[in-house]
């Protein structure tokens, strides 16, 4: 077997920190009782596929190293002939794993361990200016998926009639996703994630991709960057069980938790965390109304705020992986994608390849 081990030494935080985390009541103006204090989850992925002539490859998203989510230690280990992290489009970082034995069958584990705390915004920063530093105006072009053409322009143009500046728009843009679009647990996985379509033919209803994608081409058709994040829950929610949940002892079976956020770009703030989708996701799964008090306040949470019980992977959509797999372009990458000989293997209901992910948080 080969083992590989990473550790990074350039973030550190007390130990107690982690034992000790503090602990705060919820309050009208914190009314989850969310706190800045840092968490710390070890993941564990154990993946395998069925024995083979075929070569068989296999692409892993990677955690970001960002202020808010440091990745404090990485290693994996398996039978494979080769292994390599690769940089792909949109800063994404892959593990990238090859068999070519037809003698052994192909397993591979994978551990990483991730220092995180909650995003917020302070609203009070932002300007109004739309001159934007280069790797930002990547966020404002169309893709396959999330187009921008005149006629979603026009679309967007009603829906932030009377806002004036990007940050009015950027809210005017979130209040109708969440308001106007549904969690339908009938779609497969995190969902597609065709912003066209579902805007065109009026398909409000969707997974976390789905609604996160609708919210994005929209703020791009306004002229705002704007980015999904794909990435998975790892622990306990404070917020509701629909948004991560934990045993006692912070374990979690974290296979198929994978999440979809959205941030948008503000200039004088940077990016801005935001996730529509879980707000559908809590009033389908605590059957809130409208009105309810708890729905407002998620709401409200999700615009600007990040509970930060959740790994982010990379933005990438509608690219070309790296090293060039059979298929392309890909269309995201919050699963890990595998191709045995020139058959792409489906992520969301695998047969011959299987994976597991579990999460410890280190209380």
């Amino acid at each position: 077997m080969k083992r590989r081990t990473f550790f990074k030494t350039t973030f550190t935080l007390s130990s107690a920190a982690f034992l000790y985390p503090s602990i705060a009541l919820a309050t009208e103006s914190n009314p989850f009782g969310i706190t800045k204090t840092p968490r710390k989850f070890k993941v564990s992925n154990k993946y395998e596929f069925e024995q083979t002539k075929e070569i068989t490859q296999l692409w892993i998203p990677l955690p970001k190293d960002e202020d808010y989510q440091k990745v404090v230690g990485f290693s994996y280990n398996g039978n494979y002939s080769e292994a390599e992290i690769v940089k792909n489009p949109y800063n994404t970082r892959v593990l990238y794993v090859k068999w070519n034995n037809a003698n052994v069958k192909p397993t591979l584990d994978l551990d990483f361990a991730v220092v995180m705390q909650e995003r917020s915004t302070d609203f009070s920063k932002a300007t109004s200016s739309t001159i934007y530093p280069s790797e930002v105006v990547e966020f404002l072009k169309g893709t396959e998926h999330i187009p921008v053409t005149p006629k979603l322009t026009k679309y967007v143009n009603e829906i932030v009639k009377g806002a004036n500046t990007s940050l009015e728009k950027a809210k005017a843009i979130y209040n109708w996703t969440v308001s106007t679009m549904y969690r339908d647990e009938s779609v497969i996985g995190c969902g597609v994630g065709d912003a066209k379509k579902s805007i065109e033919e009026k398909i409000y209803g969707g997974k976390c991709t789905d609604i996160s994608s609708v919210f994005v081409c929209l703020l791009r058709n306004a002229k705002i960057p704007a980015r999904e994040t794909f990435g998975i829950r790892v622990g306990q929610s404070k917020i509701s069980n629909a948004c991560g949940k934990a045993d006692e002892k912070g374990f979690a079976n974290i296979t198929g938790a994978q999440h979809c956020r959205a941030e948008f770009y503000i200039d004088g703030i940077g990016w801005v965390p935001c996730d529509p989708a879980d707000v559908t996701k809590v009033k389908l799964a605590e059957k809130l109304p409208n009105d309810d008090k708890k729905l407002q306040n998620v709401k409200d949470y999700f615009f600007g705020s990040w509970e930060m019980n959740w790994v982010g992977f990379n933005s990438a959509r509608d690219f070309i992986l790296e090293p060039k797999p059979t298929q392309y372009p890909l269309n995201m990458l919050g699963y890990p994608y595998a191709e045995v000989g020139e058959d792409a293997k489906d992520y969301y209901n695998p047969k011959t390849f299987t994976y597991s992910y579990t999460s410890q948080e280190i209380l």
